[in-house]
């Protein structure tokens, strides 16, 4: 570990590089963006390790690379983003995806301004805790059947749509339009169905999450009014995904990869890096299914947003459509997907894995929906529950990470740290006093989810927003938040 360390060069102040002369075996560099202070966190863990690993898997173009959020996951790092070629023997890796398949993020505005409803804030939480099933088994009122089930894995959030759980304009603002093509549910085991059945509309437990937030800073003037954002505004985060039954997907693939490695000859450091070339059988029956998960996660989220709203309802007297309640934009934070690129002056179809990290389609990107063509895709960053949160925008720069960028803070502690670390009372006490009402479906979720066990999400916005693949549009600060 101290090797590769030592092998680690600066390119500049947002990027390091580690050449893949660094460990035997690399066959592409790995690109770490992070600033100094950052790379003193990344290197608490193995982390740095794991993004050689990843430079090891057949096929990889270009670079393994780390965005500035980065810490240690199962097989890639959290944080992790690399693409493959499938001309090349390029493979699909369930690690470079990880266990909860398509776990993402929304962002919902409102007309509302925060000095009108700073007396509700405490009854709008309680109103969303009351209206969300929360925490680790949770179920849901949106019960569906075993048909319903398997149309939700292809349909997605037009499923929730169809169904009376949110308008068409929703699907309009999703990434994929809430559903990713290729789903095939046959492709899941009855033990993914068995725990996904009633996890619809439910909030998983962990840093999972529903935030009311005030915009309390305007980077890009221009954009925000095209998003109807301005400063001393009420907006709403839903941070959840694919609950049990993307876990079990994974899970069950992970069993297939080990076998495929024996049969393919493939050799790699780690072993949770388990994967099979992209045209193999194995590889095509773990995309359909992740994609049945992927779709799962979308419409959660839409069923999360409609009982938002409703409880918004509920407590204000006044319908969603009356408070500006519109969707912004979704995104995944966990997927692996097939994207166009030009390399070396060839436009060629990857296999972009992202593995805690965002979609940044540039301006102009012709899978964007018309609204957001000017403006290029809403990049969704959550920060910890006492500091702050981003709206952003993909740049064309992002093409040097495959149109890809932060997700969040990144932890600096583990769960058993932070809870052995932190007073679940008196976190709620001292961010009570910071004028943030905080509710969760047990004290020890609140514990693992400290401000402290997470690096501060406004230095890692800094790197990426210096570094050119994405850029500031907004940052918003919690007011109200309930945890799963």
């Amino acid at each position: 570990m101290a090797e590769i360390w030592e092998s680690l060069k600066k390119i500049d102040d947002n990027r390091w590089k580690l050449p893949k002369s660094a460990k035997a075996g690399m066959l592409a560099d790995g690109i770490i963006y992070a600033d100094d202070k950052l790379l003193d966190d990344i290197k608490k863990d193995k982390a740095l390790e794991q993004v050689a690993n990843v430079a090891f898997l057949p096929g990889i173009v270009n670079a393994s690379l780390a965005m500035p959020d980065i810490h240690w996951g199962y097989g890639f790092p959290i944080g992790g983003v690399a693409a493959t070629d499938p001309d090349n023997g390029g493979v699909v890796s369930p690690g470079g995806v990880g266990f909860d398949i398509n776990c993402g993020i929304r962002l919902v505005r409102t007309n509302l301004r925060y000095n009108e409803v700073k007396g509700k804030v405490e009854d709008l939480v309680h109103a969303l805790f009351n209206a969300v099933p929360a925490g680790v088994g949770s179920k849901g009122e949106i019960r569906v059947s075993e048909k319903e089930e398997r149309e939700i894995m292809v349909k997605g959030s037009r499923w929730a749509v169809a169904n009376g759980y949110g308008v068409p304009a929703d699907l309009e603002a999703t990434e994929e339009r809430g559903a990713i093509a290729g789903a095939d549910p046959g492709a899941v085991s009855d033990r993914a169905y068995e725990r996904g059945k009633a996890q619809s509309g439910t909030l998983g437990s962990g840093n999972h999450f529903l935030e009311i937030q005030v915009i309390d800073q305007i980077y890009d003037a221009e954009i925000a009014r095209e998003f109807g954002l301005s400063e001393g505004l009420v907006t709403l985060m839903i941070h959840s995904g694919s609950r049990g039954f993307g876990y079990q997907v994974c899970d069950d693939y992970l069993k297939v990869m080990m076998r495929a490695m024996r049969k393919y000859n493939i050799s790699l450091p780690d072993r949770q890096l388990a994967c099979a070339p992209l045209d193999s059988p194995e590889a095509k029956q773990y995309l359909s299914a992740m994609r049945a998960a992927a779709n799962y996660a979308w419409n959660n989220r839409q069923c999360l947003m409609h009982l938002a709203r409703s409880a918004f309802e509920r407590a204000l007297n006044m319908s969603w459509q009356k408070l500006g309640m519109d969707l912004i934009y979704d995104v995944a934070h966990n997927i692996a997907k097939l994207e166009k690129y030009k390399i070396n002056g060839k436009e060629k179809t990857l296999c972009v894995h992202r593995k805690g990290a965002t979609r940044a389609f540039p301006p102009g990107h012709p899978e964007l929906p018309p609204q957001y063509q000017k403006t290029g895709q809403p990049v969704i960053i959550p920060g910890d529950m006492g500091r702050n949160s981003y709206l952003l925008v993909g740049t064309e720069k992002a093409s040097e990470t495959f149109y890809s960028t932060c997700h969040g803070a990144g932890r600096v502690k583990s769960r058993t740290a932070a809870t052995k670390a932190f007073s679940a009372e008196k976190l709620v006490r001292d961010l009570r006093g910071q004028g943030i009402y905080v509710m969760a479906s047990g004290r020890g979720t609140i514990a693992e989810e400290a401000p402290l066990a997470y690096k501060d999400v406004n230095e890692v916005v800094n790197v990426v927003h210096n570094a050119g693949i994405s850029k500031r549009v907004c940052r918003m600060r919690p007011v109200g938040v309930v945890k799963g």
